[in-house]
């Protein structure tokens, strides 16, 4: 059982707001962090964020990245299907979209709910109050039923 310090929501928030600042792919970092946020998986100290722990190399975040869709030549860079490799390809280049870590199987749905909750809807109110001061800014949505 994880202890009370390891399951505290504003120790857990603040890296992960860490994590999603950054401008890198949040997926391996995200999957650190997954586990129940148990002794064995849970990162002490903000400078620990890194790693390939757990990968199963699926390639579901290479197939998520909009970065990799735009420009698909990185890919032909590719020898594995990994998060390391999607670091790799897109390094600082990263929307920060988050696509990855929702796509990966290995993150944990806890830290999926806090990504959709609080770090997309930041982005998607930022994105709202630039198309209201912008009246060259589009926002495209594609909606399917």
């Amino acid at each position: 059982m994880p202890l009370r310090r390891q399951t505290d929501p504003v120790r857990i928030q603040s890296v992960l707001r860490l994590i999603f600042s950054q401008p890198r792919p949040p997926v391996a970092r995200c999957r650190l962090l997954s586990s129940g946020f148990g002794p064995g998986h849970m990162l002490k100290v903000s400078e620990d964020l890194a790693g390939t722990k757990a990968c199963l190399g699926c390639g579901c975040c290479m197939d998520a990245c909009p970065v990799l869709a735009r420009d698909a030549k990185r890919l032909l860079r590719a020898e594995s299907r990994t998060s390391m490799a999607l670091e790799t390809l897109v390094g600082e280049d990263c929307d920060r979209c988050g696509n990855c870590a929702l796509a990966c199987p290995q993150v944990d749905p806890t830290l999926k709910h806090y990504l959709v909750q609080t770090h997309l809807a930041e982005g998607m109110a930022e994105l709202l109050a630039k198309a209201t001061s912008d009246e060259m800014f589009v926002i495209d949505l594609a909606l399917t039923r």
